[in-house]
């Protein structure tokens, strides 16, 4: 397959110079850095099209060989070619496209890194009453994290020495590894990025810089969380390295099942059963809330599943927003051992139902006729 020339390729004619040739090898890095199109193939080969394309245009003597023999005259499989082959030396000086990168996103030649990290984050997981999720509350907890070493205050070395400048990246914290045009800048394999080693270890924390420890906290959890909220406690995470900052502790909630309440959003459904004599003739009953009890009407002739709305005896969410409801679902129940007297006065009920003939059941009904429409369209 053929190559595009290096000139179309960065979008600039062969009188370029070097001012200009770097300003529009900027535009393509940013265009096409795989960090900005994260998955993007097409973008990934625009980006080291122009990466190849720059890092032999910069350079006198390869831009010379390939405007006069193209791509040809700087091939690294070519014998004595401009290009070279093998690796080049992985800990040497990043070159002019380490300028441009570290113009764009930051570090590269010339900066030393500061060996300083942010904290991990930590996770804890909490468990609550739907009582206290919906309320609010404050729990004590206890928390295993690593703290800065009190005796070396962090630094990882024995006390009266300091960590030394790492001589493989010389302070940078990153390693360069090429190969022909293509480069791969990846973290230090001695100092792990820190851009330091300790050569003295500090006997507390073996130079790590942190010590185990489990700390008391308290916990203000708001009125109306649900399972699935988080709850940030900024700088209660994990110490920092080398002077930096510490992560953040974030609390994940879950809200336990309930024996009579189930929460939707920020309504509370619950069932209700009650006496077929009450269904039947209505009445008035007690009903649990969160926060005490209601009086809750039964009209006559209440069918099972039917849904009574309590106005705001919800939830208030904690993002803001109304206070939900309190639904309550009916359940009939059916009698249960029952003595022969009752059995007996059941049938003469019913029987007195049937006589009267006025559609004491319409459900029972509609039913039945749909189900004699049914057999007739099947007997057709």
């Amino acid at each position: 397959m053929s190559r595009r020339d290096y000139y179309e390729t960065l979008g600039v004619d062969r009188s370029v110079n070097d001012r200009d040739l770097k300003k529009a090898y900027r535009r393509m890095a940013q265009k096409y850095h795989p960090d900005r199109n994260s998955g993007d193939a097409d973008a990934e080969a625009h980006f080291k099209e122009a990466k190849e394309a720059y890092e032999v245009l910069s350079d006198p003597k390869k831009r010379a060989a390939y405007d006069q023999f193209g791509h040809a005259g700087i091939d690294p499989s070519m014998d004595g070619g401009p290009g070279g082959s093998g690796f080049s030396d992985i800990f040497g000086d990043v070159g002019d496209v380490g300028d441009v990168f570290s113009d764009i996103f930051g570090g590269g030649r010339g900066r030393r890194h500061s060996g300083a990290y942010r904290g991990a984050d930590l996770r804890y997981p909490m468990e609550l009453l739907l009582e206290d999720a919906v309320t609010g509350v404050s729990k004590n907890i206890k928390i295993p994290t690593r703290v800065k070493c009190g005796v070396c205050n962090g630094s990882g070395a024995r006390k009266g020495t300091s960590p030394k400048t790492c001589e493989t990246c010389h302070g940078h914290g990153q390693v360069r590894l090429q190969q022909g045009f293509f480069s791969v800048q990846q973290t230090c394999p001695v100092c792990h990025g820190k851009g330091s080693v300790v050569a003295d270890p500090c006997t507390s924390c073996r130079g790590s810089g942190k010590v185990e420890q489990t700390r008391a906290l308290s916990v203000k959890i708001p009125a109306g969380v649900d399972t699935g909220d988080r709850i940030r406690l900024a700088g209660e995470g994990e110490a920092g390295e080398r002077g930096g900052p510490p992560g953040d502790l974030y609390v994940e909630v879950s809200v336990a099942s309930h024996p009579i309440f189930d929460r939707q959003g920020s309504d509370l459904y619950c069932e209700v059963p009650i006496s077929f004599s009450t269904a039947a003739l209505g009445g008035e009953l007690e009903v649990p809330t969160l926060t005490g009890r209601v009086n809750l009407k039964i009209p006559a002739e209440t069918q099972s599943g039917k849904l009574f709305r309590i106005r705001s005896k919800g939830v208030k969410p904690v993002r803001g927003g109304p206070v939900g409801d309190l639904l309550c679902r009916i359940h009939i129940e059916t009698p249960v051992n029952l003595t022969s007297r009752q059995k007996e006065i059941l049938k003469e009920f019913e029987a007195t139902l049937i006589k009267d003939g006025k559609g004491h059941s319409p459900k029972a009904h509609s039913w039945l006729g749909g189900v004699k429409e049914f057999f007739e369209g099947l007997a057709d």
